[in-house]
């Protein structure tokens, strides 16, 4: 049986640490939204456009399936209201390549990334931090009467006394995928 083929996949904060496709051996990977959160003219922006002119990376939008899983598991998670589309789009790329045989690894310093990739057993490894040491369960509650809400509440005041909610941990567990750097 043939090796799987190692893909990184880049969210915004890869380019932005100063990750360059170009320098590595690996198949790269990223969506158009990363490219849309880059400063237009500055080096990682630059970074993103070279690398995709040079053929280097490759920019795919993740099929929509893919979307609306990584949507579901980052509700669970208490991470949606956290992650842009470009962060949404990175998973579902990565969950795609995992799919089409691919090892993906996920490039990013995003906690709410990391957390999410950890619930989908998606391999991932930061740049410029040490990454997240715990998978997160998050819920939202009320710091004035304690009163407590699912993490995907639309609302972000408390219906019983108006004060704005807080979001913390429910439940941590180690980390076991992370990549070896």
């Amino acid at each position: 049986m043939p090796a799987e083929r190692k893909s990184i996949v880049l969210d915004a904060s890869a380019f932005i640490a100063g990750l360059d496709p170009l320098d590595l051996n690996e198949e790269t990977y990223s969506v158009p939204e990363v490219g849309d959160e880059l400063l237009e003219g500055s080096m990682p922006k630059i970074r993103f456009e070279t690398s995709l002119n040079s053929r280097k990376l490759k920019v795919i939008n993740p099929e929509n399936k893919y979307i609306k899983y990584v949507k579901l598991i980052s509700r669970e998670a208490g991470d949606l209201r956290f992650l842009s589309k470009a962060d949404l789009s990175v998973l579902a790329l990565a969950l795609q390549l995992k799919d089409m045989g691919r090892k993906p690894v996920i490039a990013t310093d995003d906690y709410s990334i990391q957390n999410v990739a950890e619930k989908m057993g998606l391999e991932y490894t930061s740049l410029a931090n040490l990454g997240i040491r715990y998978q997160l369960k998050w819920l939202l509650y009320c710091p004035a009467c304690g009163k407590k809400y699912p993490p995907d509440e639309k609302l972000m005041i408390c219906g019983n006394c108006g004060t704005e909610l807080k979001r913390k941990h429910e439940k941590r567990t180690p980390v076991k995928r992370r990549a070896q750097r």
